[in-house]
């Protein structure tokens, strides 16, 4: 039993000013090349101007502050008050492409993301209540396999993070990625506890020191544009509702609670504290309401980025407000957007060699709890053999699904989703399906006297 008042729960920690900056920015750091890479994508995706992309990418980073304070903190109904960052889903952003390249509007996208999250925000009770088809073999499956999706991206980074670059996978990019890996290893070797803490923080500092040495890096342009720009409520116009784009997002939402939900288990088995029903349904009810809210601004849907769950397990600092103040820090890159102009000019290799670490270590905690798994009882093992496979489809054959109907393709674009479904499907079918239960109960004690002989 984990006690879980807020003085001894780990996730309520409170730390110092001067930590809650330093490891805020860090998990700042941490996502901000993914959280501006969704906009950027949809941007140039549905041919929106540069102008329009700034606005959008401006957009995106302070909606993710709004949403991180709001799941951190919480009000009464709203927000997980774990230590989770918000931001731009990518799930969406295949979905969101599709409906601007087939006539619809940019606030028809708008106008699809606030019916579906308002869609969301009511189902989300029912998702809460389906924890109890989620044991470690189940979420460790899909812990495990975010980890490894992740992967594809920390190695697109490492490689310069545009595949039509002239340096793309050049020995200077791949150097840099691996200077900073190196440098966070050593770091994590050598470093006194609070050293290793801000070891991923350090070691893309010092990445980005070397890669400005050696012309690696421009941050000629940060200070070009304005340096303090308010948000610009309605600055794309009035949302637009149509029926097929509203549709396509509402199939994406289940996609994302879906995602959330895992994370949200993720950050429960890390931090070592309780994620009951209604934690959950507090914490999709506040995911759903900032993507509701964020079209307002010009932003996406939003969702637990799972890169930030990776670096709570690395670093061991657990206390939300930590997050919380990410949050913050977010809400004034979003205001500031010359201090976002000076962070998004780190080279994306230097973020790629920290991502390795982190990424990789989303897929060892979702090892850790399969590891709580009977592996004698056949059936888990086939359980967690076809899940962890079903889940690596999107990544080793990315057309897999082409012919398939189009909500077959949005729902299984992620593996995530698949190892999901696959997950909990195979355990209802094995482990709670009346028929087959007593042939299961026959095979335990066989089990169990195989084990002892080997003892």
């Amino acid at each position: 039993m984990h006690d879980q008042s807020k003085s001894t729960s780990p996730e309520h920690e409170m730390l110092s000013a001067g930590k809650n900056l330093t490891y805020g920015f860090q998990h700042v750091l941490t996502m901000y090349g993914g959280l501006i890479a969704a906009p950027l994508v949809v941007g140039l995706g549905i041919g929106l101007s540069q102008a329009d992309i700034g606005l959008l990418i401006t957009a995106s980073i302070l909606v993710a502050g709004l949403a991180t304070l709001l799941q951190t903190l919480g009000v009464k109904w709203f927000g997980s008050k774990l230590p989770i960052v918000q931001g731009t889903s990518f799930a969406a952003v295949a979905s969101m492409i599709a409906i601007g390249s087939n006539g619809g509007s940019f606030q028809a996208i708008l106008g699809a993301i606030m019916v579906s999250s308002l869609f969301g925000i009511i189902i989300a009770p029912f998702f809460s209540k389906i924890v109890r088809f989620f044991p470690p073999i189940v979420t460790g499956s899909i812990i495990a396999i975010i980890g490894i999706s992740l992967l594809p991206v920390a190695i697109r980074w490492m490689m310069g993070g545009n595949p039509k670059a002239e340096n793309w996978g050049s020995i200077e990019n791949i150097g840099l990625a691996g200077f900073t890996l190196l440098v966070l290893l050593l770091l994590t070797k050598f470093g006194s506890p609070a050293v290793k803490r801000l070891a991923v923080l350090l070691s893309i500092f010092c990445g980005a020191i070397v890669a400005f040495a050696l012309g690696l890096a421009d941050f000629s342009k940060v200070g070009n544009g304005p340096w303090v720009a308010l948000p610009n409520i309605l600055g794309f116009g009035m949302p637009v509702f149509e029926w097929p784009a509203i549709l396509t997002m509402s199939i994406v939402t289940l996609v994302i609670l879906t995602e959330t939900t895992a994370s949200l288990l993720a950050i429960g088995e890390i931090v070592d504290t309780k994620v009951d029903n209604k934690r959950i349904a507090d914490g999709l009810r506040a995911d759903m309401l900032s993507s509701g809210l964020a079209p307002l601004f010009g932003a996406f849907m939003q969702c637990a980025f799972v890169q930030n769950v990776g670096l709570v397990a690395i670093t061991g600092v657990k206390s939300r407000f930590v997050v919380a103040t990410a949050g913050g820090i977010l809400v004034v890159l979003g205001l500031l957007p010359v201090f976002g102009r000076l962070v998004a000019s780190i080279p994306m290799p230097v973020l790629g060699g920290a991502g390795l670490v982190l990424f990789g270590s989303v897929a060892v905690s979702g090892i850790r709890t399969l590891s709580k798994v009977d592996y004698q009882v056949q059936s888990n093992l086939i359980i967690v053999a076809v899940s962890l496979a079903a889940g690596l489809i999107p990544l080793i054959s990315p057309d897999f699904f082409h012919s398939m109907p189009s909500v077959v393709q949005t729902l299984f674009h992620s593996g995530i989703s698949i190892t999901c479904i696959a997950a909990v499907l195979l355990n209802l079918f094995f482990n709670h399906l009346h028929v087959g239960k007593k042939a299961q109960a026959e095979s335990l004690p066989e089990a169990t006297a195989t084990a002892e002989n080997h003892s």
